[in-house]
């Protein structure tokens, strides 16, 4: 399965939580779109903590370079 981008996640995940806020699903849907809400939000944190280790070996070069 192809991975799904911060962009795509963050976009699905918006749309779980208006079918939730409208109040007109029922128990059996709310839950079943509360757990694929549960992994695309684990899907958007790991897109940030991958982007969070970039930008800080970046850091670390530009200091270095920064130093020389």
């Amino acid at each position: 399965m192809e991975e799904m981008t911060y962009e795509e996640a963050s976009r699905k995940l918006e749309e779980i939580i208006e079918k939730l806020e409208s109040g007109t699903l029922s128990m059996s849907e709310a839950v079943k779109l509360f757990e694929e809400g549960k992994n695309l939000t684990k899907i958007c944190y790991e897109h940030i903590e991958k982007a969070k280790g970039k930008l800080t070996e970046v850091k670390e070069v530009l200091g270095k370079l920064v130093e020389e």
